[in-house]
């Protein structure tokens, strides 16, 4: 190796450092730690995944529990946690659906409504910050490539995303 020069990886090749498993788990490592930073920056507390279910909330308001679950393709049993703490911040409403008693639908509240239109363009600015290095056409590329990959892909997830009515 010629003076100056550098690696983007270590001289020793590590297989691990080609797989798209190994790739992808540290690109969720990058956007988890952006996205943190960033709330922490606009001095908000709320996880990814409490931004999701506020978006899809606003998109979709009185849906149950599992029906949001699926939209953001997250599991039941987690979910739970996340709207517990949405509750908790005065961001989510439950209440009980009216044709069917047993069931809680989720709303948006107007505190939930203001906190989401604040955060929308922080989270918007933190895009560019989870994919350093790449020009725009190639983070356009990687968007297109990474949505068809988790289409292609999404029965093989333990949580796939469920965009249509609910199965039975």
């Amino acid at each position: 190796m010629a003076l100056g020069q550098t690696l983007a990886y270590p001289a020793r090749m590590t297989i691990i450092y080609t797989m798209p498993g190994h790739l992808i788990r540290r690109l969720q490592q990058i956007s988890v730690s952006v996205f943190a930073e960033q709330m922490k920056a606009a001095g908000s507390d709320l996880t990814s995944p409490q931004f999701a279910a506020l978006a899809m909330l606003r998109d979709h308001p009185e849906i149950d529990q599992a029906t949001l679950a699926g939209l953001i393709a997250y599991d039941r049993p987690t979910i739970g946690g996340v709207v517990d703490r949405l509750v908790a911040k005065g961001f989510v409403a439950r209440t009980t659906n009216p044709e069917d008693r047993r069931a809680k639908v989720l709303t948006l509240t107007p505190e939930g409504d203001a906190a989401l239109t604040r955060l929308i363009p922080v989270v918007e600015a933190c895009q560019d910050a989870i994919l350093p290095g790449l020009s725009d056409s190639e983070k356009a590329e990687f968007i297109r490539l990474a949505g068809k990959i988790a289409e292609a892909g999404n029965t093989l997830s333990r949580v796939p995303l469920q965009t249509g009515p609910k199965p039975d």
